[in-house]
């Protein structure tokens, strides 16, 4: 017999940008940074949401990369929203063009878009030619706080979230904010909940940051939104990158605080609730959960479920309530399905203080279910004393 056991460093730079007009004449950024990769040759995907958000940047695009003398070769607007996740319709579609317009590994993809667009373009790249260099453009809050800039990609199968993707670090992310403005008033409040969960497992500062700004966030007032998503987004990306763990061959994953309920919410609604949504009964759910199994103050629970409240997300949907033969809740599978995602030990973080988690292994349901009947009576009670959205502001 004989074996040989070799180690294979790799090294990724992960550019995450922040800026505003990104393709404006005077927005040197992407050109220094595509100049940086040395390839010539560009292909842009926009989601078709955005194009009709900003009626001239695709003619903005085609002309930014003119004056920069790069290989053009179109700006491809696509349909987009968790819809193109559904299947792999759009990869294809994507594969498709990169073979067509001869998009190799030293070319750039650029994709303009929210979470979801991202995601699929993003699979796209990663399995074309085994890796084309991605340059994400986040448009969302959620995508631009959390999602896009991570080293994942993926689109969901066999019923599951996120069943079918890869690990695949991006040439660059530039976070834009003046994409911000493409969203209804509800998309881009919801989206911050994912810098509430950054900051109760990374940054107990960041939370009592956020409290202390909830009222202007709430408002979506730029300065502190803008700072909120930067902040966050930061936080994301060092942990992914000084964590330890980037391709998460681990059982522990702190930045899917609140997950485990979350995807399984989607999945029950039919994906008919957003992940954002998701995320915020998801992570209101586990930080109560702390709180009742002794493991984090009652304070500190309350004030994390009144930021929750404090930014009009949700702490219920109907169905958490749906359930087997048995009376079990359906939710509960979520766990096993978490479990699996990544497999090994399930492995659950839940919080010991604002910015301080701690791991678990085992969750009881007795005391889920009483978290969730808690959720739903809170929401209850919060449905009476708040006006509701107004038509501007619904999802």
């Amino acid at each position: 017999m004989s074996r040989h056991d070799f180690q294979i460093p790799v090294t990724f730079k992960h550019r995450v940008c922040f800026t505003r007009d990104a393709f404006g004449a005077g927005n040197t950024l992407l050109g220094e940074i595509l100049t940086e990769g040395e390839g010539r040759r560009v292909l842009v995907t926009l989601e078709e949401s955005v194009a009709k958000a900003w009626p001239e940047l695709a003619r903005k695009i085609e002309g930014y990369f003119a004056d920069l003398g790069f290989d053009w070769h179109g700006v491809h607007i696509l349909p987009g929203g968790e819809a193109v996740k559904r299947d792999d319709g759009l990869v294809r579609k994507i594969w498709e063009t990169i073979d067509r317009e001869h998009i190799d590994r030293h070319s750039y993809l650029l994709v303009i878009g929210g979470g979801a667009f991202l995601d699929a373009v993003g699979y796209a790249a990663a399995t074309a030619h085994r890796g084309v260099r991605l340059v994400r453009f986040p448009t969302t809050t959620l995508s631009q706080d959390d999602s896009g800039v991570g080293v994942k990609c993926a689109i969901n199968g066999f019923g599951k979230k996120n069943w079918i993707g890869a690990f695949a670090v991006p040439f660059a992310v530039i976070n834009d904010f003046n994409f911000l403005q493409s969203q209804d008033e509800e998309t881009c409040r919801a989206g911050l909940i994912e810098a509430v969960k950054v900051s109760l497992v990374k940054d107990g500062e960041f939370f009592r940051w956020i409290e202390a700004n909830v009222e202007k966030l709430e408002a979506l007032q730029s300065p502190a939104l803008e700072e909120c998503v930067e902040r966050s987004a930061l936080l994301h990306a060092r942990h992914i990158a000084q964590g330890g763990d980037p391709f998460e061959t681990g059982s522990s994953r702190p930045l899917d605080f609140g997950h485990w309920s979350a995807h399984k919410l989607e999945q029950l609604s039919g994906f008919t609730v957003s992940h954002a949504h998701a995320v915020a009964i998801g992570a209101a759910l586990d930080t109560l959960y702390s709180s009742r199994c002794g493991l984090l103050r009652d304070c500190v629970a309350e004030r994390v479920i009144d930021v929750v409240a404090g930014l009009r997300l949700p702490l219920w949907h109907p169905a958490l309530d749906l359930r087997d033969a048995n009376g079990r809740r359906l939710v509960h599978a979520g766990l096993e399905e978490f479990r699996e995602h990544l497999g090994g030990e399930l492995t659950v973080l839940l919080l010991r203080d604002a910015g301080i988690g701690q791991d678990v292994h085992a969750l009881d349901e007795g005391l889920v279910d009483a978290c969730l009947d808690h959720l739903r009576d809170r929401q209850a009670m919060l449905d009476v004393a708040r006006p509701p959205l107004s038509a501007k502001e619904q999802p």
